[in-house]
């Protein structure tokens, strides 16, 4: 960091912001060919994935009706997971933001996390659980 001033100030969320992830990928990366980007989720209900680099926003994510607690790229930075109190586990393309697919599960879900290979995902949930989902494509 070569400053002690602020970059950018990403402020499109309109509630306090519960989480944020960066993408594997950029310059340095295992994925150097794809754009680093940053995913912010909020109690807003909304997900936002920002080009750092601009200081925008480049998708709203918006299916989410309760608070969004968890964020997590998968390893290749193709796809983001979140998971809210709503009890919904949606997948995202971070390409164009579209819904790919998604999850209802026994209570809110507070984790998301993608394995090594990107192939399974697993989400803890308020019910006591731990539920593991195959994303094979």
């Amino acid at each position: 960091m070569d400053s002690k001033d602020c970059v950018h100030n990403l402020t499109e969320h309109s509630k306090q912001i519960y989480t944020i992830k960066w993408s594997p990928t950029g310059p340095g990366s295992a994925n150097p060919n794809a754009n680093l980007v940053l995913a912010s989720a909020s109690f807003d209900t909304k997900v936002k994935i920002w080009d750092v680099e601009a200081g925008k926003s480049l998708h709203t994510l918006t299916r989410h009706r309760e608070p969004v607690y968890s964020l997590a790229f998968s390893p290749d930075g193709k796809y983001l997971a979140s998971g809210s109190f709503d009890q919904r586990l949606y997948i995202w393309s971070v390409k164009d933001g579209s819904l790919v697919r998604s999850y209802k599960g026994g209570g809110g879900i507070f984790e998301v996390s993608w394995n090594r290979e990107g192939d399974r995902l697993a989400a803890c949930l308020t019910n006591n659980s731990v539920c593991v989902l195959d994303f094979r494509m």
